[in-house]
């Protein structure tokens, strides 16, 4: 019985931001998505070889997002505790962190080391807007690399992808 119980606790290591993304992906209040690198198109955009292969380390990208209006901002306040609950656990290290309490705050997660990166979260909020996580999930991302994409994304058309939500949040 023992033994049970011991294997059950070791397994469960609290929530994930995989289980958060898949429990609220469909409620009300919020926007999600999913994408393969691919559908960021930058075949027509000359890249540096550093920027390419952050790009081919890349395989996808989740994106949860919370939209606030009048009648939910309690709910905001729960839901942006809960996610920035699950962040704080040791196994998401920081990156980088920049904003103000004005326009908004955001922080650049990982899980891995910075040169074999497994995900790259980024998560952003605004209190008169809402929250945003993203996780870029690929295979031994380098976090200088996907830093360098940066001025690549900003040139990009996401109309016509299911990445507009996203783009959508941050107008």
């Amino acid at each position: 019985m023992l033994l049970l119980v011991v294997a059950f606790t070791s397994c469960n290591q609290g929530p994930t931001l995989q289980t958060y993304f898949v429990d609220n992906e469909l409620k009300p209040g919020f926007i999600s998505g999913d994408a393969p690198a691919s559908l960021l198109n930058v075949e027509n955009i000359d890249l540096t070889k550093e920027q390419k292969e952050a790009y081919e380390s890349i395989d996808k990208l989740n994106f949860l997002a919370f939209t606030i209006d009048e009648s939910n901002k309690e709910e905001y306040k729960v839901e942006l505790d809960k996610v920035k609950t699950i962040l704080k656990d040791p196994r998401y290290q920081e990156l980088m962190r920049g904003g103000n309490s004005t326009d908004g705050k955001f922080t650049v997660k990982f899980i891995g080391e910075v040169e074999r990166i497994d995900e790259l979260i980024l998560f952003g909020n605004a209190n008169d807007r809402g929250f945003v996580v993203a996780r870029v999930l690929g295979d031994d991302m380098n976090a200088g690399k996907l830093m360098s994409l940066q001025s690549v994304l900003k040139d990009m058309n996401f109309d016509d992808t299911n990445l507009n939500g996203l783009t959508d949040f941050f107008k």
